[in-house]
């Protein structure tokens, strides 16, 4: 009693459904440091763009 879906907390939605393949990629130029990157997004021209040293830098992780 209390099992309401076979014990899947997500009601049967997938989180993990986009992990099935790998993102594209984009190339870009760092903002911050200028080191050619590759990022996850379409970068929008006038919009910065950091890589992932000078993100984490940032974001203090």
């Amino acid at each position: 009693m209390g099992n309401f879906g076979g014990g899947n907390r997500s009601g049967g939605f997938n989180r993990n459904r986009f992990n099935d393949q790998p993102r594209e990629m984009h190339k870009a130029k760092c903002t911050k440091c200028g080191q050619e990157c590759e990022v996850p997004f379409k970068p929008t021209p006038g919009k910065d763009v950091f890589c992932k040293e000078c993100y984490k830098k940032m974001k203090g992780y």
